[in-house]
């Protein structure tokens, strides 16, 4: 029987994006949700295959019915700061398989509460996927199979312009400045700033571009999957101004403001304005750099690895995408609930990188170089 997959805020750019790769590599049919009514756009612009479902997620009868019977959900409704982990327990009670493509801290913690409960119900459910985390993840772990010691990982993001993901990436950007966050340094937990830290890193297609400390679930997520001591993520814009603009809105605007939805809204909306003009000539899309350090037969040793795409949100469809093809083909079966570095076995990440033609460079591979 043909697998049958819901997709919640399936109209946004990478919902949008997760919903293209899944008709191109699956054989299942899509109904996407919003929350106002369609009048047959999405058909028309995805396919046969595709139906809509107008839906509120604070409705849950009808979130419920929604849910019953399909083979997958695919949550892309954010920005997840705000969601609860209703549309995961709602499978959980109905038994279907569940993935999204959540970028919070407080929301992937509430969510791997639940892993108890998802065991108990034969479902698996992974969180966190897309691009960054998602495709991040599992570049990290491709380095730490590559040690026998991982003992740092330093993630660095770069995003040109808006990534080409809507006004909803800028607001979840902005409600990572609020507040300081806690990182995994030096084996202990310690308290840091928002977009401070400025680190010039390499980045293929790009050069070297600034990135900054920022909150990101992988902040924590790589630490409770691998023994290592210290675990650092840091994200940045192109064009470098963007940063700027970024470090002040951290740094100088007062807090209470910045706290403020009012004021959130206004800076996103804002910032995707200016971007869809600077859009044009600094392009939408995205690099990664994954290094991880350790030990390997007792010596120092250090892997990383890079990768770039030109279109973020297709990138971030693709991370998504691949995951959802094997949970519907039965490859992935994990009952409870899990980040992407726990859930994914790095050849199915190979395997599903591979069929998209992305390909992950993995810099100091077959040999391992000393750490200077």
């Amino acid at each position: 029987m043909t697998k049958q997959v819901l997709i919640v805020g399936g109209r946004g750019r990478i919902g949008s994006s997760v919903a293209a790769d899944l008709l191109t590599y699956t054989d299942a049919e899509v109904t996407i949700t919003g929350r106002s009514a369609d009048r047959g756009q999405i058909r028309h612009q995805l396919g046969e295959r595709t139906q809509f479902l107008e839906l509120d997620l604070s409705d849950t009868d009808r979130l419920r019915s929604a849910v019953a019977g399909k083979d997958l959900v695919i949550h892309c409704a954010g920005p997840f700061r705000y969601r609860d982990a209703i549309t995961l327990r709602t499978c959980i009670r109905e038994g279907v398989n569940y993935l999204d493509v959540s970028d919070d801290r407080s929301f992937t913690k509430n969510a791997l509460s639940h892993c108890g409960a998802a065991q108990q119900a034969g479902i698996t459910a992974v969180i966190n996927s897309g691009v960054f985390p998602g495709i991040s993840n599992s570049m990290v772990r491709q380095g730490v199979e590559q040690l026998d010691e991982p003992e740092v990982i330093h993630l660095s993001y770069v995003v040109s312009g808006s990534g080409g993901a809507g006004v909803t990436v800028m607001r979840t950007t902005f409600l990572g400045l609020q507040n300081p966050f806690q990182v995994w340094v030096d084996g202990r937990w310690q308290e840091i700033k928002p977009y401070t830290g400025r680190e010039m890193i390499e980045f293929p297609g790009y050069g070297r571009s600034g990135v900054y400390w920022f909150d990101m679930p992988e902040a924590f997520t790589l630490s409770k999957a691998f023994p290592v001591k210290t675990v650092i993520t840091k994200f940045g814009s192109v064009p470098d101004f963007y940063n700027h603009l970024t470090w002040m809105a951290a740094h100088l605007f007062p807090r209470k403001l910045m706290q403020q939805s009012r004021m959130i809204e206004f800076l996103s909306r804002t910032s995707y304005t200016m971007t869809s003009v600077t859009d044009r000539w600094s392009g939408i899309g995205v690099a990664m750099r994954a290094e991880v350090r350790g030990k390997r037969n007792g010596q120092p040793a250090q892997y990383a690895s890079t990768f770039a795409h030109e279109n973020t949100a297709y990138a971030s469809g693709c991370g998504t995408g691949s995951i959802a093809q094997f949970m519907l083909s039965g490859a992935l079966q994990k009952p409870g609930v899990w980040t992407v570095e726990e859930a994914l076995p790095t050849d199915l990440f190979e395997q599903g990188m591979a069929e998209r033609g992305l390909t992950i460079e993995q810099q100091v591979q077959p040999e391992l170089v000393p750490l200077k």
